[in-house]
């Protein structure tokens, strides 16, 4: 995915030959995604946006967790964590992927693209009170965009490529799944005699709850190219649940085929910082209490006095004055 890029070079251009500049997150794209840019002029910044929106989310969405979603600056952004198969490295492929997705659809309802624009396909009655109209968000095009960019650097025909793949098409999957009508009501002193209705994206707030829960049941899957009949071959190489009482996974499920590290200590092997010194809740028994995030260490306590603005008063016009006030605030950090 954009996660796993490989080329020598960062230098890129536009069709005018002028010099585009990367976010360090972007670096090193590879020779087709570098087309891809040049073809779409102004979907640079898109993307940029949708990965950065991507990192966002994946750190809210395991705040409280032991893999807090990490990432370093340079060209490998989440680390040794995406060279696995464990259920992290599928959230990673999703949500980025989904990013991409959702920003390039979005750009594409704001004309921030030249190649594409609104979502027009939907035009004329939808309903006894309503019709389509209103600039509809063009997931369609973010969609094909997303699968042409981010899967252009899977390479091979192995469990990784198809794991990788199948949580790429998750996170797309997502964000196509949860397209919302909205509309718009006109008639005479606000009445809604008739309404326009256009598909809006969801948040990435939802994409990224939607994708969390995936990520909670995710499926443990095998490489499925091992039949010997002739419908096994023709079907070639498939993800297959490891549990062959298990359902095999559908489009909208997270994938992964090995075991999780131990995110509890330091690994400069597979990447993890530990837990030591992250903030707990000491009187939490879920994953962000002491018990569990500290791993059974224990925990100290300590207390800090912090200043804040407070008690803000609105002087017409235009000035707030604030008094300041001090708290004392309790902290409790893994051992």
């Amino acid at each position: 995915g954009i996660i796993n890029v490989a080329s020598s070079t960062n230098l890129l251009t536009d069709s005018k030959n002028v010099q585009l500049v990367l976010d360090p997150s972007l670096q090193l794209l590879s020779r087709r995604q570098r087309k891809l840019i040049r073809q779409n002029p102004g979907v640079l910044h898109s993307v940029s946006s949708g990965l950065q929106s991507a990192l966002k989310e994946c750190k809210w969405q395991f705040r409280n967790r032991r893999w807090n979603c990490p990432t370093t600056q340079g060209p490998h952004v989440f680390g040794k964590i995406v060279s696995r198969g464990c259920r992290e490295t599928a959230f990673i492929f999703a949500i980025t992927s989904a990013g991409v997705t959702h920003s390039v659809a979005r750009s594409c309802s704001e004309g921030s693209i030249e190649s594409c624009t609104c979502d027009y396909r939907r035009r004329g009655p939808g309903g006894p009170d309503w019709h389509w109209g209103g600039c509809s968000d063009n997931v369609d095009f973010g969609r094909v965009f997303g699968r042409e960019f981010v899967d252009s650097n899977e390479k091979g025909r192995d469990l990784r490529f198809l794991m990788n793949l199948h949580n790429n098409e998750a996170g797309r999957m997502t964000v196509f799944s949860e397209m919302r009508q909205e509309c718009k009501c006109h008639g005479m002193s606000g009445s809604c005699t008739v309404k326009t209705c256009w598909m809006r994206l969801p948040t990435f707030r939802t994409v990224g709850d939607f994708l969390k829960d995936r990520f909670d049941g995710a499926s443990r899957v095998i490489y499925g190219n091992k039949g010997s009949n002739r419908a096994s071959r023709l079907e070639g190489p498939h993800l297959e649940p490891e549990n062959p009482a298990h359902k095999p996974p559908s489009p909208h499920d997270l994938v992964y085929f090995e075991k999780s590290p131990n995110f509890c200590t330091y690994s400069g092997k597979t990447g993890t910082a530990g837990t030591a010194g992250r903030s707990c809740n000491s009187s939490s028994p879920g994953l962000d209490g002491c018990e569990l995030l500290c791993c059974g260490r224990g925990h100290r306590t300590r207390t800090r006095r912090v200043t804040e603005r407070c008690n803000c008063t609105f002087h017409w016009c235009c000035h707030v004055s604030c008094l300041n006030c001090t708290n004392t605030q309790v902290l409790h950090e893994c051992l």
